[in-house]
């Protein structure tokens, strides 16, 4: 199945997704990954509730193009975004910006994961999607999700009364 292209039918909970989960979609080195990353995209797309931004299609373009190994070819990475351009991407601007270094500053976050989560932030999501930021952490009220730690069904994406807020940190 191709998990960037799939039906989409009913509404939840909005969840962002970082580059990192839709790298992984693609990323045949890691079977384990992939296919956990797949089943959370066909999740995405079937609910309609997947949101990204365009920081996040720039990264995962120039990801699978020239780091991944073996990478995609141009002409598919580009349908990619294409069809990702359905999940109404968050542009960078000047609010943006600035909601950006609030939370960089009060969560002490790097600035392009304050970038993310102000961006989640903008696409009114209430859970970001990354293994890049600890499970569990809170920040302007989104909450991160590993996704290989946590399992993509509608229940637990509508449950957030079950993740304690914890200090952001960078996982490498």
């Amino acid at each position: 199945m191709d998990v960037f292209h799939v039906a989409r039918s009913c509404t939840i909970e909005l969840v962002f997704v970082d580059t990192n989960v839709l790298v992984y979609a693609r990323d045949s080195s890691d079977a384990r990954r992939q296919s956990t990353a797949a089943a959370w995209m066909e999740e995405l797309w079937r609910s309609r509730t997947g949101r990204v931004s365009f920081q996040v299609l720039q990264e995962y373009y120039v990801t699978v193009t020239r780091k991944l190994r073996p990478g995609l070819p141009a002409r598919q990475a580009q349908d990619d975004v294409r069809a990702l351009m359905q999940w109404n991407p968050v542009p960078t601007n000047p609010e943006l910006m600035e909601r950006a270094w609030t939370i960089e500053q009060k969560h002490k976050l790097s600035f392009w994961d304050a970038m993310i989560v102000a961006a989640a932030v903008s696409a009114r999501a209430t859970t970001l999607l990354t293994e890049d930021l600890q499970d569990g952490f809170e920040a302007a009220g989104v909450l991160v999700l590993n996704p290989f730690r946590n399992a993509p069904p509608e229940d637990r994406i509508n449950d957030r009364a079950s993740a304690p807020g914890r200090r952001a940190t960078r996982r490498r």
